[in-house]
């Protein structure tokens, strides 16, 4: 069996390394344009602001490490075709620009994504960067020691954390954005209204509800017009979103109106000889019950995995996504999973909510501190939607406690009363997660009552 995988990030290196230990014999080949692997992108801020002191960390893989598990390994070798009529590629080597055609048996498509760039007038500069791969980390980690002033423009998480780490080494950091708030697709107002007011107290300057309307190089840096101001930086950093990279199969397989590829749940695509994963493939988001675009390393891992066990026959149902995620921004951990209240809204979905703000442990305590909490909700099913929780505590683990909640579908009466342990060096006797879904019982009993 000839399996070629095409690029190689998360979802292609867990590919292929599930699909050798499955078929051992298989023959895999994986072309990949750039020049590594494995690159865990969500590092970048990390290493910029000088929490990772060795960027080698950041990569979890290599050509080496793969070839040992039996894959052929073609770095820097461009595809550009894709006949899946007759089952072959064409490929550029991008260093002797050499073209090959190559069959395969099945193939696996892990090509990731791109940052979304808008056609705005002068975008095209020297001093406009991306955020995405290895390239762009050096460049920017490069150009950013010789720049005082940086505009990052994008508040979401990629954005959000850079505007922090450039904060912290002292740059004069602007963090543009044509929303009204920060990251709003994962946090309500409640939680973002505390984070910009973390911006401020570190000197981000805001400049929400701006859409960029042109980029002016000088000979100092470049001038920002707005819809709204001009803002002078000698560095801009482009953070406002991924498109998945399918062109290559365009008109061959389903895709969403973004163009990420539909995929069943084995991970094959509407050509039953063609896989999907990662960033280039669509997911089935289980608080909505329908596909979505969501580009996060653990949804491409999973998915990788998934193409290695399933390539032969259908073996292991893909389990969908909560779309759970994180980040700690100025010492705050900020968590979430599944719908906001607003995003439920905006889909027509019946959803109530609750905010709850409560110490995560007794006040007798020497320490305690405060956890911020949301919980979405369906009123009429009780089935849990969507949390999000706030702290200067560590509450990941919390938020990934309510993803599995709404994995399996469970009710705010069943995360009201689920046996946590309680001791005063942890929690309460009851935890904040009980106490959160006991104000939604409240809340539900209380409109009933009306």
């Amino acid at each position: 069996m000839k399996v070629v995988v095409i690029g190689c990030t998360h979802a292609g290196t867990f590919a292929t390394q599930q699909i050798l230990a499955e078929n051992p014999d298989a023959q895999v080949t994986v072309y990949e344009r750039n020049d590594v692997i494995s690159f865990l992108s969500c590092g970048i801020a990390l290493y910029l602001g000088g929490q990772v002191k060795d960027p080698q960390g950041l990569f979890y893989s290599s050509p080496d490490a793969l070839s040992k598990l039996g894959a052929t390994i073609k770095m820097r070798h461009d595809v550009t075709n894709i006949d899946n009529q007759a089952h072959t590629i064409t490929v550029e080597d991008l260093d002797t620009h050499e073209t090959t055609t190559e069959a395969y048996d099945k193939l696996v498509m892990t090509t990731g994504s791109w940052p979304v760039i808008p056609p705005i007038p002068g975008i095209d500069s020297d001093k406009v960067l991306l955020c995405k791969n290895w390239a762009h980390a050096q460049a920017l980690f490069e150009k950013a020691a010789s720049s005082k002033r940086i505009a990052v423009i994008g508040a979401g998480y990629i954005g959000a954390e850079l505007a922090e780490a450039y904060s912290l080494k002292g740059h004069d950091v602007t963090l543009i954005d044509a929303q009204d708030r920060v990251m709003p697709k994962y946090y309500d107002q409640a939680f973002t209204d505390k984070i910009e007011q973390d911006y401020v107290d570190h000197g981000v300057k805001l400049a929400l509800s701006q859409k960029v309307a042109s980029f002016d190089t000088t000979a100092t840096g470049v001038t920002i017009t707005t819809d709204k101001e001009t803002i002078e930086a000698d560095l801009a950093i482009l953070c406002i979103g991924f498109k998945p990279n399918t062109d290559l199969l365009k008109g061959k397989v389903d895709m969403a109106d973004n163009g990420a590829i539909i995929t069943n749940d084995y991970m094959q695509s509407s050509d039953p000889d063609i896989f999907a994963a990662g960033d280039s493939a669509a997911v089935h988001y289980n608080p909505t019950g329908k596909n979505a675009y969501i580009p996060l390393a653990t949804n491409a891992v999973r998915q990788g995995i998934l193409v290695g066990k399933n390539l032969v026959k259908p073996t292991t149902r893909y389990m969908g996504t909560q779309s759970s995620s994180g980040l700690a921004l100025y010492g705050t951990s900020i968590c979430s999973t599944g719908l906001t209240y607003d995003a439920a809204k905006a889909q027509g979905i019946n959803a109530e909510q609750v905010i709850v703000e409560d110490n995560y442990r007794p006040e007798f305590m020497p320490t305690t501190l405060p956890v911020l909490m949301s919980l979405v909700f369906n009123p009429d099913t009780k089935e849990i939607l969507g949390g999000a929780l706030m702290s200067k505590y560590d509450i990941s683990q919390s938020a990934n406690l309510l993803s599995v909640c709404i994995q399996n579908k469970n009710t705010i009466d069943d995360l009201a009363m689920v046996d946590m342990l309680f001791q005063p060096n942890f929690d309460r006797p009851f935890n904040y997660l009980n106490i959160l879904a006991q104000a939604a019982q409240a809340k539900v009993a209380k409109e009933t009552v009306k």
